[in-house]
């Protein structure tokens, strides 16, 4: 059975112009290198997107024109999770008629809502549209987990075809591949699991280091699913320094963007209350480039 959702997503960065605008000649050469790194789909508006800070209407111009950069060359997921289910709805049908090719919905933040209105809420997001929807687990940015009940639950649905899984909970990720309908795709949502997801039957990665480094988290997914166990573990050791560095230096997307502003990808400008990197860690993200770099 083929997955919609499978292989290398890069959760893209949202560039800004010193005067905090959405930078968008820095944009579409952020979307080209991806295409060039043979990236499986591209996620705007995600958590590492600042897609919190943006307004409506830059929500929909980054997603209008990501998908005329992209040009059917790869997936476009578009960000269109919000706390409010009506918000929600409203930014999924305004993916789905710019031509978005699927759609990441992440479990409603401060609210708390229980495991009924998280049912309910992805319920109608995904009877809003008619493109998959691939779910966003992440409880600790939400303060909640969307255990595999729910989960399984909703991956009866036809619009729901997947999730990126980030609740850190072996036995809960052990039933959702073992227990979802067989088109239903289980993603990595962090950099350093991508080898114990693909061996656990998982189907792919939704990465940010792939910002930068496309090709090379391209080589690790590839080696894991191609059972090439001693490269795939070269590679890892090469690339976990920098995996840490962007999961606990500072919180997503300080870090990755740091980075890319200091390789010239972009301005070094972040959405309040995202802000700039403090020295030392500035200093530590440094080194942990120029060390993986000398390799």
């Amino acid at each position: 059975m083929s997955h919609f959702f499978s292989g290398l997503y890069t959760a893209l960065v949202t560039p800004f112009t010193i005067s905090g605008e959405v930078d968008w000649n820095a944009f579409e050469r952020m979307v080209n290198h991806q295409i060039d790194g043979e990236v499986d789909g591209i996620v705007l508006l995600g958590t590492t997107g600042e897609s919190s800070t943006l307004s409506p209407e830059e929500h929909l111009d980054a997603l209008r024109k990501g998908i005329e950069i992209v040009d059917g060359r790869t997936q476009v997921i578009a960000g269109t999770g919000s706390n409010a289910t009506s918000e929600a709805i409203r930014y999924s049908i305004e993916a789905q008629e710019a031509g978005a090719d699927g759609l990441l919905q992440v479990v409603p933040y401060y609210n708390k809502p229980t495991q009924k209105g998280l049912i309910e809420h992805f319920t109608a997001v995904a009877d809003s549209v008619d493109i998959p929807i691939l779910l966003y687990n992440i409880p600790g940015r939400c303060g909640i987990n969307m255990t595999a009940d729910t989960q399984l639950e909703l991956a009866q649905h036809q619009n729901i075809q997947g999730v990126k899984e980030c609740a850190g909970d072996a036995e809960q990720l052990q039933r959702l591949i073992l227990e979802s309908p067989d088109d239903f795709s289980v993603l990595a949502g962090d950099d350093d699991q991508v080898m114990e997801y693909v061996l656990r039957g998982g189907n792919g990665v939704v990465s940010v280091i792939s910002n930068i480094l496309p090709k090379e988290v391209r080589s690790l997914l590839e080696s894991c699913q191609n059972n090439e166990y001693d490269r795939a573990s070269e590679i890892q050791d090469q690339l976990s320094p920098l995996f840490q560095g962007m999961l606990q230096l500072e919180s997503n997307p300080q870090p990755i963007k740091t980075l890319m502003a200091m390789e010239g990808w972009c301005e070094e400008v972040f959405r309040s209350p995202m802000t700039t990197m403090e020295g030392i860690n500035r200093v530590k993200l440094r080194e942990l480039w120029d060390e993986y770099r000398k390799r």
